[in-house]
């Protein structure tokens, strides 16, 4: 047992950085998975912020929620613009 007045050491683990592009292919996956259309699913989320519109299968709902989703509409974008502009 530690005795009352030594100062305790308490550690936070950082969350893991991972790439929108990441989470994205990740939720799609598990959307495709549970038999959803992921392009549908992701919009709605995108468009309302909803995250019931992503499925927790594989933990895709809390994955997406740690992005921005302005950070999700310019990943889509800019990938959009650079495949069918340049």
């Amino acid at each position: 047992m530690q005795e009352i007045n030594n100062t305790q050491y308490f550690k936070v683990q950082k969350d893991q950085v991972i790439e929108v592009k990441d989470v994205i292919a990740r939720v799609y996956e598990a959307l495709t998975e549970k038999g959803y259309n992921p392009v549908n699913q992701i919009v709605g989320y995108v468009m309302s912020g909803d995250p019931t519109y992503i499925t927790s299968h594989k933990g895709a709902r809390s994955l997406i929620r740690r992005v921005e989703r302005d950070e999700i509409i310019e990943l889509l974008l800019e990938d959009y613009i650079n495949n069918n502009f340049k």
